[in-house]
């Protein structure tokens, strides 16, 4: 480079940081709930801990990038991030670059896998034993990516068969999320009985939260991206076709799988808010920050057993803007002792329309 020749302004850590907030505003307003929500050292952690994550989903739902390219560069990244791997973030870069939209015409998800040198660079400045806790659950939720991508390689879009199936895509989606708060929650001494009880509901936080999702984003899942995540074993039984999940002549047999999905979130209640009474409140974590996404997973699941037909329809089924500022404002001073109280409202009728109830001595 020539001696006039000016250089390129190079980011400060506090603005790839501050970038990557940013990103979780844009990719997902409600998680970006819970970083908002979380305090300092673990607001950051988790919030570049969910954009590792997001950079693979991301891949994994562009339905225009066919399978097996896609389940290569899945595991591209997950060599990228693998601290023993020499290839570096860049090699996923250069492999993703052919995929990835036009600037001017990038998704929010597309920007921050576009940047996802930055993204890494961010989070290789975290201390070792963050990243240490971080990494080895990231890569059993990309390498459980790539494996689906691959299993429905021949259909498109994936096909989830059985419930046994439909459980082993949660865990990686979303139980190794679990895992991954677990493991930052635990780096420094927790009694053991604690420890266990938090490796044990951990994988039912993440699979209630997941659960939920799918039940409630059939129609998005097919339509946007031709994902069916209902088992086809189950919409046999009610006479619906897999590949006419949204179809409105099977509207009201099909709505009987989504509640039955939703029946089978709700399995996973108890162990989930097990969770929250166990978690350590320290480096930053929060009750409110985990407990808001427990509550309104409750909301919705109400939601879903009131209207389960909406999920397979452009109807947006999900809780109310109002009722999620009151979750979120309950929740800022609440304690343990309110988690429990304010599932048995929100299971009944919308957060911000309950009528106080008195608190037993």
């Amino acid at each position: 480079m020539s001696g006039d020749t000016p250089r390129p302004s190079v980011p400060s850590a506090e603005a790839d940081v501050a970038w990557c907030h940013e990103a979780v505003q844009d990719v997902s307003r409600t998680f970006a709930l819970t970083v908002e929500s979380l305090e300092e050292p673990m607001a950051t952690q988790i919030c570049l801990g969910y954009l590792l994550c997001r950079i693979p989903d991301t891949i994994e739902d562009a339905g225009r990038i066919p399978p097996q390219e896609a389940a290569s560069l899945l595991r591209t990244y997950a060599r990228a991030i693998d601290p023993d791997d020499e290839a570096g973030v860049r090699a996923f870069r250069r492999a993703v670059d052919p995929w990835l939209p036009p600037a001017g015409e990038r998704s929010s998800d597309w920007r921050v896998v576009a940047a996802t040198p930055r993204v890494y660079a961010t989070f290789e400045a975290l201390p070792s034993d963050v990243r240490a806790a971080i990494v080895p659950p990231v890569i059993e939720l990309v390498e459980g990516m790539a494996m689906f991508v691959d299993e429905h390689a021949e259909t498109e879009g994936l096909r989830i068969d059985t419930p046994a199936e439909l459980e082993e895509y949660c865990h990686y989606a979303a139980g190794t999320v679990g895992t991954l708060i677990t493991n930052l929650l635990t780096r420094e001494d927790v009694a053991p009985e604690r420890r266990r009880t938090l490796y044990e509901s951990a994988e039912s936080f993440g699979l209630l939260l997941q659960l939920v999702n799918i039940a409630k984003d059939v129609h998005d899942d097919f339509t946007e991206e031709h994902n069916v995540y209902l088992p086809a074993s189950w919409l046999t039984d009610a006479g619906v076709p897999q590949e006419a999940v949204v179809d409105r002549r099977h509207r009201e047999a099909a709505a009987t799988v989504v509640s039955r999905t939703a029946d089978h979130a709700r399995s996973f209640l108890d162990e989930a808010e097990r969770y929250l009474q166990a978690m350590p409140l320290r480096h930053g974590n929060t009750l409110a920050a985990w407990g808001v996404p427990f509550l309104l997973a409750v909301g919705t699941l109400r939601e879903l057993t009131d209207s389960p037909a909406d999920a397979l329809s452009e109807r947006d089924l999900k809780v109310s803007r109002q009722e999620v500022y009151a979750v979120v404002e309950a929740m800022s001073d609440a304690d343990r002792d309110a988690i429990s109280e304010f599932r048995s409202i929100i299971a009944d009728e919308p957060f911000h329309t309950a009528a106080p109830r008195p608190r037993s001595d």
